[in-house]
């Protein structure tokens, strides 16, 4: 649960490994990979080797499923419940549904995508444009799930009818700029994707599972890229140029970014099916990062700077945050940095390449900055807020780092769960 989820393969090992020495299995190893979960463990020398293996089967993104095993294992760790329970509240969890209807799923993509156009400095014809085409692109992808189609097909198809649609209204006497909504939509395909996963897992020695990760990411980008490469050379043919306006630079009026970030954070957060009580801390984590970039951006600094600084401003903000919320670390920081997805500059890249322009690389550069940015930046924000300790006194060091999943050492979840009650007490 915890690995489908996005949690990193370091947090799975570390909870699986408190997990065993608290219900007494000392000594097992830990095998955690990014499509399978292997515990071996050998009573005797003269005794066979025990091993268990679990597959993961089932990839999403799914908040709420991930902050309930998160507290199931706090509760287990604790004493509060016994493993027969856990057992069942695990069922529990895998087999129950959401409060949330699926309609309310699809407002939320379309949400998404209007705060983004109000982050490029769209005006509220291109926001209309920029809901429907969220709306219609969550049905779009929901229908081809369904048929149980590849991420990367899923990907060229999103990428196409968003650049599509965009073709169709340059051709209209509409005052918008439709590359702004292509903009958009692929910040909508890119948000979700493992990078702060795959950071992290290169980060604490997990390299075989942060290649998958990586490669996921990539195959799921190059669908974007395919899509809407295609969708501009339809336009070509039929004499329909998308150029980005200069306007469009992603610097534009400080309150409306600050808006627009907060709506695109908070509705990630929402369709993500992120506890309630989350939400609000996640757009004011977002538009403070947004405060930030925006700044170091008009001074001079560079995309991928910029947002380095910031996604390491919101990684130390939300190891405090995701305390009081009751939510894993990830949950907080995953949602915070959808803002800064590179949606913009693997426009311009495609839109320069589509007319023969090699400079659209420096953009596609550009835009592969700003993600590895803002994954080890968030990463990097963790570090700093979090103590470097050890999961378990003998754990290997490997897996020594941020947690962003998973409860802390034994010890400092006692402390903290003592802490947490001494106002009961005395009252």
């Amino acid at each position: 649960m915890l690995l489908s989820n996005g949690a990193g393969a370091a947090d799975v090992a570390a909870t699986m490994d408190s997990i065993l020495r608290h219900l007494g299995l000392r000594g097992a190893d830990v095998d955690v990979t990014y499509t399978a979960l292997t515990v071996a463990h050998q009573v005797g020398p003269d005794e066979p080797m025990l091993v268990r293996r679990r597959n993961v089967q089932q990839r999403d993104v799914d908040y709420e499923d991930l902050t309930r095993v998160d507290h199931l294992v706090t509760a287990l760790l604790l004493g509060r419940i016994s493993r027969d329970e856990a057992r069942s509240e695990l069922a529990r969890v895998v087999s129950s549904g959401h409060a949330r209807p699926r309609w309310a799923i699809t407002v939320g993509w379309g949400v998404l995508a209007l705060g983004v156009g109000l982050l490029l400095g769209g005006g509220p014809l291109v926001l209309i444009i920029a809901l429907t085409a969220g709306l219609g692109l969550d049905r779009l992808l929901h229908l081809l799930s369904r048929w149980r189609l590849p991420v990367i097909y899923q990907q060229m198809a999103g990428g196409l009818l968003a650049t599509l649609l965009a073709v169709g209204l340059a051709r209209t006497p509409l005052p918008l700029s439709p590359s702004l909504v292509v903009s958009a939509t692929i910040v909508v395909l890119l948000a979700g994707l493992g990078f702060i996963g795959a950071a992290q897992d290169a980060l604490t020695g997990y390299y075989l599972t942060a290649s998958a990760r990586i490669l996921e990411v990539m195959m799921a980008t190059a669908g974007i890229i395919i899509g809407v490469s295609g969708g501009l050379s339809v336009g070509r043919i039929i004499g329909v140029e998308l150029t980005l306006t200069p306007g469009a630079v992603g610097l534009t009026n400080l309150p409306p970014m600050l808006v627009g970030a907060a709506l695109c954070a908070v509705a990630f957060g929402f369709v993500a099916y992120t506890p309630a009580r989350a939400l609000w801390p996640i757009g004011a984590i977002a538009a403070g990062g947004e405060a930030i970039a925006y700044l170091l951006q008009s001074q001079g600094f560079g995309r991928p700077w910029a947002a380095a600084v910031a996604a390491i401003g919101i990684g130390v903000v939300s190891y405090g945050v995701a305390g009081r919320v009751r939510v894993p670390p990830l949950v907080i920081v995953v949602s915070a940095i959808t803002p800064f997805l590179p949606g913009l500059s693997i426009y311009r890249a495609l839109s320069l390449f589509t007319v023969g322009d090699s400079a659209g690389l420096v953009d596609f550069v550009t835009a592969a900055g700003v993600a590895i940015a803002l994954a080890s930046g968030v990463i990097l924000g963790e570090y700093i807020a979090q103590p470097l300790r050890r999961e378990a006194r003998k754990l290997e060091g490997r897996l020594s780092g941020p947690r962003l999943v998973g409860p802390l050492r034994l010890r400092t979840l006692r402390r903290r769960a003592r802490e947490a009650e001494e106002p009961d007490e005395v009252g």
